[in-house]
């Protein structure tokens, strides 16, 4: 007989739980949704888990818009990911339009743009291709997916000559 790990009561009371919870909170910026699968991971039933969250909501352990900006700071600073990437991500995470877009203004536009031709750059180090326009076209597609608005991509290969 398979047991299910989530809403399976552990051998810890609801303090206990809240309490792992401030220091899951704690040691790094979480999102809603992290701890709500945290707090059932720990055992916790749904109306508890709506208490739990209020709670480090109230005591600031948990601040949407402080993990947004946190989130942003982190993949745009040490990923190098652009807008259109951790704009998808955070809303996976169920961040709110409102938190996303304040997030967002704390990208300095010119380190944006730094960014960006980093990864042309890079790809156009690493490419083999011979003709100019397949080897844009490779570029462009492998800075597209790490986030960079494909407008802003093909702006800054068209300014290159290659």
């Amino acid at each position: 007989k398979t047991v299910c790990k989530y809403n399976q009561k552990k051998d810890m009371n609801y303090t206990q739980v809240l309490e792992k919870l401030k220091s899951y909170c704690a040691y790094q910026e979480r999102c809603h949704q992290e701890v709500t699968e945290k707090a059932y991971k720990l055992g916790l039933y749904k109306n508890e888990v709506g208490n739990a969250i209020s709670e480090l909501i109230q005591e600031d352990f948990l601040n949407e818009q402080r993990f947004a900006e946190a989130y942003v700071s982190g993949k745009f600073n040490i990923k190098r990911w652009g807008r259109v990437k951790i704009v998808n991500n955070l809303k996976q995470k169920r961040i709110s339009d409102f938190c996303i877009k304040k997030a967002l203004l704390e990208i300095n536009e010119k380190d944006y743009l730094k960014v960006l031709n980093y990864w042309i750059d890079r790809k156009l180090k690493e490419c083999n291709e011979k003709d100019d326009f397949k080897k844009k076209g490779k570029v462009a597609s492998f800075v597209i997916q790490k986030g960079f608005e494909s407008h802003l991509v093909w702006e800054e290969l068209r300014r290159i000559d290659l």
